[in-house]
């Protein structure tokens, strides 16, 4: 049965091929101009489709399956596409010099699109922030992790241990695509899967839904973030957004009230958690008188009462 599928003055018209009767206020197809149809079409894959300069096997014939799968779900899901781009023009600038500091290829910023859509969200496992890290992996890696203070939600910090983490992985698996694989279904069961079903590669390995779209995710994601015109997206400067300026203050001693430190700022207490989220409760202990750095945003940039 083909359905097509056409607006109206506003109006969502169904024409359908079969015997099903139309109403005759909206039969009237010939009124429609061609820039107001509204065309769903499949996806072009690019040919040199890679993952930080690892090709993709292009002539296997499920694995182009799995490819054209995740370019349609986010060339179509347009909504959350575009908040993606809004997202990257305000954080990438923070995630890509640490990339580079670590030799981390820059196509792993978007592995951190993939993971969180660049919030600092939680799981139902309970991976938190842009880079997803659970709380023992945070303190493995040397984070701060607890009702006070976590730092899995800081995104200078946490970029640095997934940094350390994926380059370990590289190591021990000798490609990228591994080593991401490892970084959603965990270092010891892609250790266990190559052994188990006797491959080496990303690309031969039957794995479960999640780890299984996993890279061919972040792929799609890059290519439609990174060339957003040639799949319909249409995004001015303007309409992106933007890191708000900002000046460092060093505290080593315990504060009582976030809201009233905020306040000697000209700011409040949800613009200060804004720009420091891993600050978990209202106020902080620092019993050992430890060392922290607060961001602060410059002045008129914020509406205050």
């Amino acid at each position: 049965m083909f359905l097509g599928v056409v607006f109206i003055a506003g109006s969502l018209m169904f024409a359908v091929q079969s015997g099903t009767t139309i109403p005759e206020a909206v039969t009237n197809i010939e009124e429609v101009s061609p820039e107001n149809t509204y065309k769903v079409t499949s996806i072009e894959i690019p040919e040199d489709l890679n993952f930080a300069g690892e090709a993709v096997p292009m002539d296997d014939p499920e694995v182009m399956e799995r490819v054209d799968r995740e370019f349609l779900v986010n060339t179509y899901w347009q909504s959350n596409a575009l908040l993606l781009m809004k997202r990257a023009n305000k954080y990438f600038p923070i995630i890509e010099p640490i990339l580079a500091k670590n030799g981390i290829p820059d196509d792993f910023k978007y592995l951190a699109v993939a993971e969180s859509g660049l919030q600092n969200v939680v799981s139902p496992a309970g991976a938190t922030g842009f880079w997803q890290i659970m709380r023992a992996t945070g303190k493995e890696y040397g984070l701060e992790v607890n009702t006070n203070v976590d730092e899995r939600y800081h995104i200078e910090k946490s970029t640095e241990v997934a940094c350390r983490y994926l380059k370990k992985y590289k190591q021990k698996f000798g490609n990228w695509t591994l080593a991401a694989a490892s970084y959603n279904a965990g270092a010891g069961a892609i250790n266990k899967y190559l052994g188990v079903q006797k491959v080496n590669t990303y690309y031969n390995l039957l794995l479960g839904q999640e780890t299984g779209r996993y890279v061919f995710r972040i792929m799609a994601i890059k290519e439609i973030l990174s060339h957003p015109e040639k799949y319909g997206f249409e995004i001015s400067e303007e309409d992106m957004y933007k890191a708000i300026p900002s000046f460092t203050v060093d505290i080593d001693v315990p504060v009582s009230n976030f809201a009233d430190f905020a306040s000697e700022y000209e700011i409040n207490y949800k613009i200060l958690k804004r720009h420091n989220p891993w600050l978990r409760e209202p106020h902080l202990n620092n019993n050992s008188r430890k060392k922290y750095t607060l961001e602060i945003p410059k002045k008129g940039y914020y509406t205050i009462d």
